[in-house]
């Protein structure tokens, strides 16, 4: 049977168990040689029953799970693979509610799945975007609730007004234009934060678009820096920066529409959900990417993750937070 290309062929492909765990064992050991991801070694032999593996030099028994955002897990490979692929390819995300009803399970189950898959999605690449001929557009949103919609004793205890972003979450966002986007969340819209992100993100003699915000200004050193006045104009030439808007768009409607409430705590992973979709939209030569390959690229980066309940609610920051782990639950 071949890969799948669609949702309803993705379900039908990974019912079947043995097929699931073939699938992504090619791809979370690409190369064919599977290794203990306890003690890196390839002496081990296969326990065909159980879908696991005997590491002859640390004695442990390890499975496709182990080292991966499935470790400990109780759910199915079936489960996940369809969470994964309702993620990455439903435009604006996938709500925990409408994945639990789906997959028949909690929506606590579900929350903690899609956060744990989130982790997945996250760029942490050192490869600077841009270079000396491209362009860059810069921008920096506010992500909360409108004021006038709060009640009065909610909004005397944030201190905020009826209009600005006061008491809202900043995230700023770089994008590459017929490249990729890169975003973070800041602090505020101060100068050190702001420049800080496009140095470590921008490489040097970039063309960068900005607004008329003051903070970028200090950018001109080492970038051609240019700006459109919104006071004034939104499109001056080749300078504007509705590209970066348009990201802010895709994000906004996801938030809004999907998501509903998000805490500041937790807003970083549904920025990068969204990223990755955005940077997946079309491949290096232009080209459509579809929904099989999208799902392929974020299934291999499975290995090297892991996030635990405690870690993800911030309770192993507690002095009786007791570390647990590795209980091997077979698919």
């Amino acid at each position: 049977m071949d890969a799948p290309n669609s949702l309803q062929e993705a379900i039908v492909y990974f019912s079947d168990p043995d097929r699931a765990f073939d699938y992504a064992k090619r791809f979370r050991w690409p190369d064919g040689n599977v290794v203990c991801p306890r003690c890196g070694k390839a002496k081990h032999s296969f326990i065909k029953t159980r879908r696991l593996w005997f590491c002859y030099v640390c004695q442990k028994q390890f499975s496709l799970k182990l080292g991966t955002v499935f470790e400990d897990s109780a759910l199915t490979l079936d489960k996940w693979m369809t969470g994964l692929w309702m993620l990455v390819n439903c435009k604006n995300g996938v709500s925990s509610c409408e994945l639990a009803r789906t997959l028949k399970i909690t929506q606590k189950a579900a929350w903690f799945m899609l956060q744990r898959l989130r982790l997945v999605l996250q760029e942490k690449s050192f490869v600077k975007i841009g270079g000396p001929g491209s362009e860059v557009e810069v921008d920096e949103t506010f992500i909360g609730g409108k004021a006038r919609n709060m009640h009065k004793a909610r909004r005397t205890k944030l201190n905020i007004g009826m209009q600005g972003g006061q008491g809202k979450a900043i995230v700023m966002g770089m994008l590459e234009r017929d490249g990729k986007v890169r975003t973070k969340v800041v602090p505020d819209r101060r100068k050190p934060a702001l420049c800080n992100a496009i140095f470590a993100n921008v490489d040097v003699g970039t063309l960068v678009y900005t607004d008329e915000h003051p903070a970028y200004m200090a950018v001109d050193a080492d970038y051609v820096h240019k700006v459109v006045n919104h006071l004034e104009r939104y499109v001056d030439g080749t300078v504007h920066t509705n590209g970066i808007e348009n990201f802010w768009s895709l994000l906004k409607r996801q938030l809004n529409g999907t998501y509903i409430s998000v805490e500041p705590f937790h807003l970083f992973r549904y920025v990068d959900e969204q990223a990755y979709r955005f940077n997946t939209r079309k491949d290096d030569f232009g080209n459509k990417i579809s929904d099989g390959v999208r799902f392929a690229d974020a299934l291999s980066r499975i290995g090297g993750h892991r996030l635990t309940y405690s870690q993800l609610t911030g309770k192993d920051q507690s002095p009786r937070h007791e570390t647990t782990g590795a209980g091997e639950i077979p698919f």
